[in-house]
């Protein structure tokens, strides 16, 4: 059955608040239009963005070009639970993708079907997939753990998936954290729209990319460990009379107390009194908990 793929908000939006925090795969964003691909029925089955299609209702000649390609029907043969979500390249508002690269669908995620439910793939778990059968897919830019707005924007630049040589960057990026989930418990991806970046940002370098190190992420590493997380669980599960998930807000936010109150001020001492933002550093240790104790979640 046709299933909408799901709206990738701007970053910074409420609706992706914390994506950041984690290990973020930053990939190019390319203009074509929204496309997907199932097996039901023993049949390959085509969508756009918004209906199922059909031969005399096809979508720029996007299910007319896949029902034969033998190799997309090979792959739903053999793993005909998988949904491919992807872009079919033709033309909208950019027009400098080379020659080659138009009239191809582009998978930029892949989900396992299970009745009605389904569940995104990790790209390291996909890519394998795709490769296999010859498909192709939009590979990420690069990965980037706990990533600055600076270092997310130094990224535009780097998407040239496609594009001809000498013609600048393509439309913008996306950033997909699979450990994330946003307030509302939704999976969310997020995006940075070159057209939309108004003023122009000084790049990061590889290096700051790759060596720097945000002083909160420098606090959790160093003082929240899993001594000091067990220590709190064990409490909890005797005050409780037992461990259930009613209780995982309260290890959250007492091991979060007991790190403040108890570790940061020689923490901080130490560092010379640097500047903490306390909402990163809630994100962080939530994420340390999980991290540790992903059993309990």
């Amino acid at each position: 059955m046709f299933n909408k793929y799901m709206h990738v908000e701007r970053f910074g939006t409420t609706e992706v608040e914390g994506i950041e925090f984690g290990e973020c795969f930053i990939f190019p964003k390319i203009d074509g239009t929204n496309s997907q691909l199932w097996y039901e029925e023993n049949k390959l089955c085509a969508g756009s963005r918004n209906r199922t299609l059909e031969l005399d209702n096809d979508n720029a000649g996007f299910m007319a070009w896949a029902i034969q390609q033998e190799n997309i029907i090979n792959l739903f043969l053999d793993n005909p639970y998988l949904r491919l979500y992807g872009e079919w390249l033709v033309p909208h508002t950019l027009k400098t993708y080379r020659p080659d690269a138009w009239k191809n669908f582009y998978v930029f995620d892949v989900s396992i079907l299970s009745g009605e439910e389904e569940s995104l793939m990790h790209y390291n778990d996909y890519k394998p997939i795709l490769e296999k059968y010859g498909i192709s897919y939009i590979p990420p830019i690069c990965s980037i753990k706990n990533p600055t707005y600076e270092n997310l924007v130094a990224k535009l630049e780097s998407n040239i998936y496609l594009i001809e040589d000498g013609k600048g960057s393509g439309e913008g990026i996306v950033i997909k954290n699979y450990d994330y989930k946003n307030k509302y418990g939704r999976q969310t991806w997020a995006k940075i729209v070159k057209s939309e970046f108004k003023e122009k940002q000084q790049k990061c370098q590889t290096a700051e990319l790759v060596g720097s190190k945000m002083i909160e992420q420098e606090f959790v590493d160093s003082k929240c460990g899993l001594t000091l997380i067990n220590k709190t669980y064990s409490k909890i599960c005797l005050d409780t009379d037992g461990w259930t998930s009613k209780n995982i807000p309260r290890l959250l936010h007492t091991v979060f107390y007991d790190l403040v109150t108890e570790e940061l001020w020689d923490f901080i001492k130490e560092k010379h009194m640097p500047s903490i933002n306390f909402k990163t550093l809630g994100y962080l240790v939530n994420n340390k908990i999980k991290e540790l104790k992903h059993e309990l979640f």
